[in-house]
C-alpha cells in the first residue's frame, strides 16, 4: 500500500509499535484487502451504494488508490493529516444514499451498520492475510483487531468487534443478510477482470499479475464466502493460497527495492 508521506516523529492514531502499523505496513494487506473487496459484495445494501455511486472503468483504480491511500494515511500519519482523510470520506458519505434493489431497503453510506460490515470486512482481511504467513500471532491479530476500533469509530461505526472471536460472531450474526446477487456477482467479475488499457494489458506483465492477486484474494476469502459465490472446493486451495500470497508479497517486496520506496515506519 502506499504510505501518505507519514511523519516518523508527530503524533498519530497508531505510534510505531502499534499492530496497526506492523500489519498494515505489510505487503500481503494490500492483497487482504482486493480480498475483502469480493467480501463486501456479497451484502446487498452495502453493494448498491458502490454500483449506484462508482463510474465502472473510469472509477476503479482511483477508487483503489484512494482506499489504499485513506488506510495508509490512518495508519501512518500524524493527526491532524488522518483527521482531514477521515473529514473527506465522511462528506463523501453524507451524499451516499438511494434504495438497494436487491431488498427494495433504503441505504446510506453512514448507517452505522452498513459501516460496521465494511470496517470488519477490511480489517479481518487484513490481519488475515499477514497472519497466514506466520508474520503475526494470533494475539497480535487480535491487538490489531482492538486497535482497529478506533479506526472504524473515526467513521462512524459503532459495535465494531475487537478480537477474532469477535469478529467470527458478527459473521455468524449477519450472515442471514448476505447473498451472492446479480450486483454482486457484477462486482466480483469487475474485480476479477479490471479495467485496463490495451497497450497495457498486452505488452507488460499487468494482466497476469493482477489475475494471480485475484485468484489469492478469492481463495482467502472464509469458506462460508466462498460456498455464496458458488465457488467449488478445490483439493488443497489453502496451501495454493498460501504459497500464492507468499510469491506475490515476495515480488512486491522486490518491486519496493527496485524502485527504492522506503518501507513504511513501523
Amino acid at each position: 500500500m502506499s504510505t501518505a508521506s507519514p511523519s516518523p516523529t508527530a503524533p498519530g492514531y497508531f505510534p510505531p509499535g502499534s499492530a496497526t502499523r506492523r500489519v498494515i505496513g505489510d505487503p500481503a494487506a494490500l492483497v487482504g484487502g482486493i480480498s475483502a473487496l469480493f467480501l463486501q459484495a456479497l451484502h446487498p445494501r452495502a453493494m448498491a451504494g458502490v454500483d449506484q455511486h462508482s463510474s465502472f472503468p473510469a472509477d476503479f483504480w482511483p477508487r483503489l488508490q484512494r482506499t489504499a491511500g485513506y488506510v495508509t494515511t490512518l495508519a501512518f500519519a500524524e493527526t491532524a493529516t488522518a483527521d482531514r482523510a477521515v473529514a473527506r470520506v465522511r462528506a463523501i458519505h453524507r451524499r451516499v444514499r438511494g434504495i438497494d434493489p436487491v431488498t427494495g431497503r433504503p441505504y446510506s453510506a453512514d448507517d452505522p451498520d452498513l459501516l460496521r460490515w465494511v470496517h470488519v470486512t477490511e480489517v479481518s482481511s487484513f490481519s488475515a492475510a499477514v497472519r497466514r504467513l506466520g508474520l503475526i500471532d494470533e494475539a497480535e491479530e487480535d491487538r490489531f483487531l482492538a486497535e482497529q476500533v478506533r479506526a472504524g469509530a473515526l467513521l462512524g461505526g459503532t459495535d465494531l468487534p475487537g478480537s477474532r472471536a469477535e469478529v467470527e460472531a458478527y459473521f455468524s450474526a449477519v450472515r442471514p443478510e448476505l447473498v451472492a446477487s446479480p450486483t454482486a456477482m457484477r462486482a466480483a467479475r469487475r474485480l476479477l477482470l479490471a479495467p485496463m488499457p490495451w497497450r497495457v494489458a498486452l505488452l507488460t506483465p499487468a494482466r497476469p499479475a493482477w489475475t494471480a492477486v485475484a485468484a489469492v484474494a478469492i481463495g482467502m476469502m472464509p469458506g462460508w464466502a466462498k460456498r455464496l459465490y458458488g465457488l467449488p472446493r478445490v483439493p488443497g486451495e489453502e496451501l495454493a493460497t498460501t504459497a500464492g500470497l507468499a510469491t506475490l508479497r515476495t515480488g512486491m517486496l522486490a518491486v519496493r527495492r527496485a524502485t527504492g520506496r522506503p518501507a513504511p515506519p513501523r
